[in-house]
């Protein structure tokens, strides 16, 4: 049943009419028009819709709008700092660690929800939270290091792990 539901993402409250039972990803990208969580396969299995709610890396597309509201949702739009990639998003450009882009939305997230919880991560503690982000590409090593950059910054760039 569609009806009135305040989501709260990237700071700013935005009223949609939908039904509480579909999915945040739908709303995020059809209703409020951010383009940063990506349909990947709808099974919570690429990590491409990858949002971060009350400080966790969750996957859109099987979160319904219910578990979401009342909570603060932050998007790969919402990680930008004045207008400007932030840390993290810049050492995912100074290592060159995109080649289709389709699995940073979800690389990103993920890794940004790590660094705020545990912002020395290590390369295993890494490892293990980036594994239900699925990368075709192979890039998996630079996206490594853009982390460590963030999390172990005595490694140099573009230093071979």
């Amino acid at each position: 049943m569609i009806q009135p539901i305040t989501l709260t993402v990237n700071g700013h409250d935005h009223p949609i009419n939908a039904d509480p039972k579909s999915m945040l990803l739908y709303a995020l990208r059809d209703q409020i028009g951010l383009h940063g969580p990506k349909f990947g396969c709808g099974l919570s299995e690429c990590g491409a819709c990858t949002v971060i709610i009350g400080g966790a890396a969750v996957h859109a597309c099987v979160t319904p709008l219910a578990a979401a509201v009342g909570q603060k949702i932050t998007t790969l739009e919402g990680l930008a700092e004045n207008g400007k990639p932030n840390p993290l998003q810049q050492a995912f450009i100074d290592e060159q660690a995109a080649q289709c882009g389709y699995c940073l939305n979800g690389m990103l997230m993920t890794a940004q929800a790590l660094i705020t919880r545990n912002p020395h991560a290590t390369r295993d503690d890494i490892k293990a939270a980036l594994q239900g982000n699925l990368c075709r590409c192979g890039t998996h090593m630079r996206i490594l290091r853009a982390v460590e950059r963030i999390t172990q910054p005595q490694i140099p760039t573009g230093a071979t792990p």
